[in-house]
């Protein structure tokens, strides 16, 4: 039992929109976040700070509100994923759409804000997932509206965007929209897009986001996979495996 062993837990904040939000649903199946907490269970706490319909400008405004100073506890990794609402069509009646280069301005000011650079935590960023034309249409449809808000061609613009920002401020990133994609059929540098109404419909992205959007429990699935083979490629010390239990066993706990 070592000194680093015992004492407060380190954190793994997950700091994203709606997606990241309801992450910790396990109503149909499959939930992302207490999977993920199970994985780092007596190693570090998971805390969901997932804010639906938030882009990049709401999650500037309300980080330092939630971030926790050194002294209140101490983040060890933290996941940004935004994108998905910033990608929103410009004139959009959600009013959600981030303009392109405003977007990657946001993003760099969040992995170098001063009170995530106070932290000093693992940093991972994830990109905008695909969206499927044909789930989003009919969603809509269920909702009384036919306008097209979201397209495939248009969202990954902003996946692309999210590795750029991730190359120039030397911060990982999990390709999420590359990784579901590649399971819908997608080969890099293919210029049709699976999900975009000029092709067929595609059941593995239906499988995998439940509205066009949102993700069903596959979704969820393959992100788990997807992130801790990340922090195991970028952040191996941060693996669970590489992290003591804190505080000792029943067996060698005083009594």
């Amino acid at each position: 039992m070592t000194k680093d062993s015992i004492g407060p837990y380190g954190q793994i904040i997950l700091f994203g929109d709606s997606i990241t939000e309801m992450s910790s649903q396990g109503d149909n199946g499959f939930a992302f976040m207490p999977t993920l907490q199970n994985a780092y269970m007596r190693r570090l706490d998971v805390i969901n700070r997932g804010f639906s319909g938030y882009n990049t400008a709401h999650a500037l405004k309300v980080l330092p509100q939630f971030m926790p100073a050194k002294e209140q506890a101490r983040v060890q990794i933290m996941v940004i994923w935004f994108g998905a609402n910033d990608a929103c069509l410009p004139g959009s009646s959600s009013q959600q759409h981030v303009p392109l280069e405003e977007f990657k301005h946001n993003l760099r000011s969040l992995v170098e804000h001063d009170n995530v650079r106070s932290q000093q935590p693992s940093i991972i960023l994830i990109t905008p997932p695909p969206v499927d034309e044909y789930g989003l249409e009919a969603a809509g449809l269920l909702n009384g509206t036919t306008e097209v808000s979201r397209t495939a061609d248009h969202t990954k613009k902003y996946a692309d965007a999210c590795v750029e920002v991730g190359r120039e401020t030397k911060v990982p990133v999990l390709d999420l929209w590359s990784v579901l994609m590649t399971r819908a059929g997608w080969k890099r540098g293919d210029s049709h897009l699976p999900g975009s109404k000029g092709e067929p419909k595609n059941a593995v992205l239906a499988e995998m986001l439940s509205d066009g959007l949102h993700f069903n429990p596959e979704g969820y699935r393959v992100l788990f996979q997807a992130l801790m083979n990340a922090i195991e490629t970028y952040w191996p010390k941060d693996s669970p495996q590489a992290i003591p239990f804190r505080f000792p066993l029943w067996t060698e706990a005083s009594k």
